[in-house]
């Protein structure tokens, strides 16, 4: 199959970045979408042209590093489906496709395809981690969780931070993922001691970084690859204040 690619290029954070238009032929169906663009850098390398620069890792859809703008949709038109899991019989011969980077203040684009999240590893170095000392591994069996609890919170912990929600998000709010990651330790009986120092401390780094507000569009859960619900928020606002009456 062949497919017309506009990419957006761009040589670095300080540079004018621009759509560049590749004809892409000979695609094999079967390729996933990360592998059409190794494919299109092959040729632009024996050309004497310099790749197109993208994130990517595992590409088993679990590091959640890989992640682009295809035809304005987070991921690619696939629910619940990353970038590299994506693949190219989702689309037709002679289909012409847009891929861009994360859109969002807090994701600097570094170059083309690549953009800065450091902005979600501060979020986690503010309360993402159990700190206490909780001795050696106990027996599984020895801490009881409810199941629908425990359900929930593991619901929460498969977030891979890929900031597809940040990128969809109209106002490039990052709800979706500080709350997952709030919830996923804060239902958990090894979580409930920092409970709601965790609640502050990410929230309020949250609120610090070049993140909007979240008003309730629910585009972050729509292209979530894991399917994070947004019922998450309203439990993170509930410890949230929960935290600041405590410390009033």
């Amino acid at each position: 199959m062949k497919v017309t690619l506009n990419v957006w290029r761009q040589e670095g954070p300080h540079r004018e970045g621009r759509m560049v238009r590749y004809e892409n032929v000979d695609v094999d169906p079967h390729m996933s979408f990360l592998e059409m663009l190794d494919q299109l850098n092959e040729r632009l390398i024996l050309q004497g042209e310099e790749a197109i620069a993208f994130d990517h890792d595992c590409r088993e859809g679990i590091c959640g590093a890989c992640g682009v703008m295809i035809d304005g949709q987070a991921h690619g038109p696939l629910p619940e489906t990353t970038t590299c899991q994506l693949h190219m019989r989702q689309f037709k011969d002679g289909d012409e496709i847009h891929i861009e980077p994360w859109r969002a203040g807090a994701f600097p684009v570094v170059k083309d395809l690549v953009v800065d999240r450091s902005a979600f590893d501060r979020v986690i170095q503010a309360g993402g981690f159990i700190s206490v000392n909780t001795g050696s591994a106990p027996d599984a069996n020895l801490v009881p969780v409810e199941k629908k609890i425990a359900d929930s919170a593991m619901d929460a912990a498969t977030c891979i931070g890929c900031g597809a929600c940040v990128a969809q998000c109209p106002n490039g709010a990052a709800q979706l993922f500080t709350s997952a990651k709030v919830a996923h330790l804060g239902m958990l009986p090894q979580g409930q001691p920092e409970r709601w120092g965790r609640a502050a401390g990410m929230v309020g780094q949250m609120e610090e970084e070049s993140f909007g507000s979240c008003t309730n569009f629910t585009e972050c859960e729509a292209v979530c690859p894991k399917g994070i619900s947004v019922d998450f928020i309203a439990q993170m606002n509930r410890d949230f204040l929960k935290a600041k009456l405590r410390s009033s």
